[in-house]
Formats: structure tokens, C-alpha cells, sequence
């Protein structure tokens, strides 16, 4: 015999079985056994909460022979027909496919001739609301007045797409998300039965992943069974193949983000690219855990509410020192973002890399929340003394911004003559630039050119992260190399950028431009 799927070789057979639906369960059952039965009704939740393994416990129940408190017996001749699916009583229709009005025609003749055998014919109509405009119409006048021998259950996962005329007619029923201790419960069961080993780390892992769905739980851990067959099924096993990290790759990550370090942040994606994570639930996770970290921020006593270990729990603490309530905030507003877009994105990882940097460098938002988080940055740098002013009369330095008498930096001065060699590469500087790499080539396309020093060339770039990534010792060295195999000379070369709010002729002197004048006058 083939392997059958856990979701579909554990599906509940009576309502006992049913996990985290007890609300609707007792209603049910309460009506079978006072022969309350409704003659429509709407089931509504998101996917894998138990909407028809529900209708098709209930089809059961009401035309069980020996009922039992309201559940079906599963022993009589019409209980074994209808889980073997055999029975004419109960008619299954995937409006997905079956959505126009000649589809619904045929039901309203069918309902015309009374059941073979049993009380009720149950027609369950799974997502109903993919019916056409037309098919409703012709649904309505059936749905409000049909046979007694007839009962309707009609489910959906978007509610919002069914007409108000045919919401009015049906008792609606909401499953709710099913728990992650609840899953986690089901799933310890179920692996007892399989005769598995697995952490309890594990299951709550992929009960938390399942996001309120028993049957993506039951898919999940098939799938984690499966890769590692005859094995003990470990939590690093299941966030291998679910392509899942580790919260302490999100503690990093954070604390490159508030260190601005871009390049740090650009290190850690491509560690986890080439390790094969899923970038969707990389931010879904991400979010998760800027979530448990602004709850540890906001409570003092949260440890009966958070699922993490002790370990994970006083790292939270500690990140909850180094982070700003306004910054977290926009960190998970960001992250949210990216996580509805990032689900249907062709180029995934240039998405969540620009997302990441976006977090680094505030300046690149106008948000409301990017404007504060740009503010302290600047704070930060006052206090550090990052601002150097320079007084006309004496030249000397003086740290802060507020002191009366201090002129702006003054526009350094140029040398009388540039060196020869800087000359030549100034002349060839845009086509030795397009010979570097990729990544490097296009920052390059940019820049502009000032002199450092004699014999030194000053590539400025007009932001911090562009002149971080141009300035990393690599593509320095780089830049240095194409200039020597150019004009056979070694000539230095300096990174800089252009300080925010200021213009780059206000520091800068551009020495392509005084060359280029030059040229054209001797020409």
C-alpha cells in the first residue's frame, strides 16, 4: 500500500478529535442532540482550522444510525459509506472549479429528489466564495428555502467576498487559528503513534511556523520526517530543512543594524544565502523576533508570555538597552513591509538587502519615524564630537556647534601645481573605473575626484555607505592596481565622503573639472 500524508491518515473522524475548534464543536453537537439542525450553514477561517474535516464529521453525525452525544458512531452501515466517500448523501463541490451558474442549475434539480438512504442530504461547498455573481443568484432562492431533507455547508477562507444575501441566510461559524501549545500537543501525540523521535524544541519550532494551521503543521513535520528518516529529528534538523535560522543569527543581525554596519549586515545575508535560507521566512522570522524584543522592552515582568529559553530571553534584555523604542519601532514597520512584498518578489535578496540598509541609514527614508531616528544619529555624533569647526582668526579647533565666532570648515586649497601623475589618472579616471568589477564600477560612476596630498588621489563619494563599501581594503586595493597597470605608477588612493547637509564644493575642490579646463585651453 502508498504512503499516506500524516494531515490525511490522522484527519479527525469525530468530533473528539477535532483540535482548538471546542467552541463550535459544542454548538454542533448541542444541536444534533436537541434535533436543532439548521438547513445552512458558513464556515469560515483561514486555511488547515478544520472547515470541512467539520462538515464531513457533521454530514456524518446527522445521518448517523446510533449517534453518540451528538458524534458519530462510525461503526454503522451509513458512517463507513460516507468516510469511504461512497455515499450519494453527502455531495462535495470545489467551487474553485465548479463556479458557474450551470454547476449550481444541477444542485437545484438533485435537491428535488429526497436521499436513497438516511435523513439528510448534505451538500459542502469549499470555497464558496469563488462562486460567480450569476452562480449566487441562482444559489439564493435554494439556500433560502430548501427541502427539510437538505442541509448546506458552505466554507471559505475570505468571508468578505460573499454577497450579504447569501451571509444572511447561513449560521456562520469562525474557526480561529489553532495554538501553537495546542498544535505542538497534537503533533507529540501523533509522533508517539509514528513511533518517532523528536525534540520538543522542534515541534513547538514548526508549530509556531504552521501559523494556527493543524494541516501545514502535519505537511511540515512529514516533510522534516522524511529528510531525516531513521533519525532522532533535532531543532537545528528542522531549521535546516524548512530553511529556517537560529535566533542568535537574528541577535547578530540587530546588532549590526544598530551599529549601522553595513557592510556586517551585507556579510551576514550572503552567509545566509549561501546556506540555502528561505529568504520569505528569514523576514517573517525577523519580525517575530523584533516583536518578542519590543515586549521585553515594554513590560517588566514578560517571561510567562514569551516562548523562549532563559539564554534567549536575557539577550532580549541586554538588546533592549542598545535600542530606542522609536528606532525598534521602525525597524518592525520596515521589516512588515518587506514581508507582504517580499512573498511574490522575483529578485528576493536585493529586496531584503536594500530593506536591511534602508534600517542602517535612515537618511534614505522621509518617514516620520526615519526623520527621529536620523535626529539621533546626530545627537550621537555631537556628543561624540564628530563636528569639527574652524575659527578665521587663529585656526583653531574647537568641538561643538553651538559657540558664537566659529565660521564653517573653509574650502581647502588646492596646490599650486597637481602632480603629473594625478593628471594621468584624472584624464583616464572614468575609463579605468569602468574595468573594475561590478558592484565596484557602479559606485565609481558617481564619484568625484579631489587631491589628497601629493601623489595621492581623493575618490569622494556622496554618501557614508556608498564611501564604507568603495573604502573597504579590497576594492582599494583594486581601484590602485587598474590605475598602476594604466600609467605604470603607484599612486595612493584615499575614500572619502560628502558630510550630510553639505555640498560637495563646499569641502572639496573638484580637480576633473580644473584639468578638464585646461586641456581645453590649450587646446
Amino acid at each position: 500500500m502508498s504512503y499516506t500524508a500524516l494531515y490525511r491518515k490522522f484527519r479527525p473522524t469525530e468530533f473528539e478529535d477535532v483540535k482548538g475548534q471546542d467552541h463550535i464543536i459544542t454548538t454542533l453537537q448541542n444541536q444534533i442532540k436537541a434535533n436543532r439542525i439548521g438547513h445552512a450553514y458558513l464556515f469560515c477561517g483561514t486555511r488547515g482550522t478544520g472547515k470541512t474535516t467539520v462538515a464531513k464529521i457533521f454530514a456524518k453525525a446527522v445521518n448517523c444510525e446510533h449517534p453518540i452525544n451528538g458524534s458519530p458512531c462510525g461503526e454503522c452501515a451509513m458512517c463507513k459509506s460516507i468516510s469511504a466517500g461512497t455515499s450519494m448523501n453527502v455531495i462535495e463541490i470545489d467551487a474553485a472549479s465548479n463556479n458557474g451558474v450551470d454547476n449550481i442549475r444541477e444542485i437545484r434539480e438533485e435537491v428535488t429528489y429526497r436521499p436513497t438512504e438516511g435523513r439528510y442530504k448534505v451538500y459542502i461547498i469549499d470555497e464558496v466564495h469563488m462562486l460567480s455573481p450569476g452562480a449566487f443568484n441562482a444559489l439564493l432562492k435554494t439556500l433560502e428555502e430548501p427541502p427539510e431533507y437538505v442541509i448546506f455547508i458552505l466554507a471559505t477562507t475570505e468571508r468578505h467576498k460573499i454577497p450579504i444575501t447569501i451571509l444572511s441566510r447561513c449560521q456562520q461559524y469562525d474557526f480561529r487559528r489553532i495554538s501553537i501549545e495546542t498544535i505542538t500537543d497534537r503533533l507529540s501525540q501523533l509522533m508517539d503513534i509514528e513511533k518517532v523521535d523528536v525534540e520538543d524544541k522542534a515541534l513547538r519550532y514548526v508549530a509556531k511556523v504552521a501559523d494556527g494551521s493543524m494541516r501545514d503543521a502535519l505537511s511540515l513535520i512529514d516533510q522534516c520526517i522524511a529528510f531525516y528518516l531513521g533519525q532522532k529529528l533535532t531543532y537545528e534538523n528542522v531549521l535546516e530543512v524548512l530553511g529556517a535560522v537560529d535566533t542568535e543569527v537574528f541577535s547578530r543581525l540587530l546588532r549590526k543594524v544598530i551599529k549601522r554596519d553595513v557592510t556586517g549586515v551585507l556579510e551576514i545575508v550572503e552567509e545566509l544565502v549561501m546556506c540555502g535560507r528561505e529568504l520569505t521566512q528569514l523576514t517573517a522570522d525577523f519580525v517575530w523576533y523584533l516583536r518578542n524584543l519590543l515586549l521585553v522592552k515594554t513590560s517588566d515582568n514578560i517571561e510567562d508570555v514569551l516562548d523562549v529559553s532563559t539564554d534567549n530571553l536575557n539577550q532580549l534584555k541586554e538588546e533592549a538597552k542598545m535600542i530606542e523604542m522609536e528606532t525598534l519601532l521602525r525597524y518592525i514597520r520596515v521589516l512588515s513591509e518587506l514581508s507582504g512584498q517580499i512573498r511574490f518578489a522575483t529578485q528576493k535578496r536585493v529586496l531584503l538587502e536594500v530593506t536591511l540598509i534602508k534600517m542602517c541609514v535612515p537618511a534614505m527614508e522621509t518617514s516620520q519615524d526615519s526623520v527621529l531616528d536620523r535626529l539621533r544619529v546626530l545627537e550621537e555624533k555631537v556628543e561624540q564630537g564628530a563636528f569639527v569647526v574652524r575659527t578665521c582668526e587663529n585656526q583653531d579647533i574647537h568641538r561643538g556647534s553651538g559657540e558664537e565666532g566659529q565660521s564653517p570648515k573653509q574650502k581647502p586649497e588646492l596646490p599650486c601645481a597637481i602632480p603629473d601623475d594625478i593628471k594621468e589618472v584624472v584624464k583616464n579616471f572614468r575609463s579605468i573605473a569602468n574595468e573594475a568589477s561590478g558592484l565596484l564600477r557602479t559606485y565609481l560612476r558617481k564619484a568625484k575626484l579631489s587631491l589628497g596630498g601629493e601623489n595621492r588621489l581623493m575618490i569622494v563619494l556622496p554618501e557614508q555607505m556608498d564611501a564604507q563599501i568603495v573604502g573597504e581594503e579590497s576594492r582599494r586595493k583594486e581601484i590602485e592596481e587598474l590605475i598602476e597597470n594604466r600609467i605604470n605608477k603607484k599612486v595612493e588612493v584615499e575614500v572619502r565622503c560628502v558630510e550630510q547637509g553639505r555640498r560637495f564644493e563646499d569641502t572639496f575642490v573638484d580637480i576633473e573639472k580644473k584639468i578638464n579646463m585646461d586641456i581645453i585651453v590649450e587646446d
